[in-house]
């Protein structure tokens, strides 16, 4: 009888041991599944936020890339506009490029010779960006004006090597940032800063009188610095135009 006692104890001490081994393994089990769960969600929300960055990457560089605009204000008080095709003079204070997909590296040899005359608006070509436009002095008094280019954002250096060509009335001129030993890029002109391709002023602008400008961007393929650490790299730019010099020299 003493023996069935003994035997019944250790039973239910063996039951009450596995009760507790399977609250154990339970909860074990649970604080598992929560684990899990904020994995998923913390996961789920990184995943979002990539996302998100991503469109709006998309979204920044898929825009146009380069445009031009007029001050509204200086426009309305000297009647300066803006316009891309000679015999139509759509007048604006903005005017928009054709964006490219894709920029390889290319030589300033293999852009037309004639890229300056060749079309109106945009008129891009394989691995550049090319856009004519007008502008023209639609008021009654002489006036002065400012253009300048701003870089608004760069992505992997990618200014290093990059070229910006600016034809007005058949004059040109190559700006390039400055190359890694100080010295300017050959055959070129310094950029005007970090933050700006070049800062240009037109004196006595003439009622009736017209500009002709066009602007070429390309990846110097011929620049040392156009390295496989810029591949994937971006330039986005855009060109101003105003009535005073808004950046001096010494800004350099």
């Amino acid at each position: 009888m003493k023996k069935n006692k003994e035997e019944n104890v250790f039973t239910k001490t063996e039951k009450l041991g596995n009760i507790e081994k399977v609250k154990l393994d339970s909860e074990k089990i649970r604080k598992r599944d929560v684990k899990i769960k904020i994995l998923k969600v913390a996961l789920l929300i990184s995943s979002l936020f990539l996302i998100i960055i991503y469109f709006l990457l998309r979204a920044l560089y898929s825009s146009d890339s380069f445009t031009i605009s007029i001050d509204q204000a200086f426009s309305r008080k000297t009647g300066i506009v803006a316009y891309e095709h000679f015999d139509e003079k759509d007048h604006k204070i903005i005017l928009e490029a054709k964006n490219l997909e894709f920029v390889d590296n290319i030589s300033v040899n293999w852009i037309p010779k004639d890229i300056d005359t060749e079309a109106e608006g945009s008129h891009n070509g394989e691995n550049y960006i090319a856009y004519t436009f007008y502008l023209q002095n639609m008021g009654q008094h002489t006036i002065d004006y400012w253009y300048q280019i701003p870089i608004d954002d760069v992505v992997l250096n990618a200014d290093t090597a990059i070229r910006v060509m600016v034809f007005r009335n058949g004059e040109k001129t190559i700006y390039a940032k400055q190359a890694a030993n100080g010295q300017p890029e050959p055959d070129t002109t310094e950029f005007f800063s970090d933050k700006l391709v070049c800062v240009e002023g037109v004196k006595n602008f003439e009622p009736g009188q017209v500009d002709r400008f066009t602007i070429v961007i390309w990846m110097e393929g011929d620049d040392p610095e156009c390295v496989n650490n810029i591949i994937g790299g971006q330039v986005k730019m855009h060109m101003d135009i105003t009535g005073e010099q808004i950046h001096a020299k010494s800004e350099r």
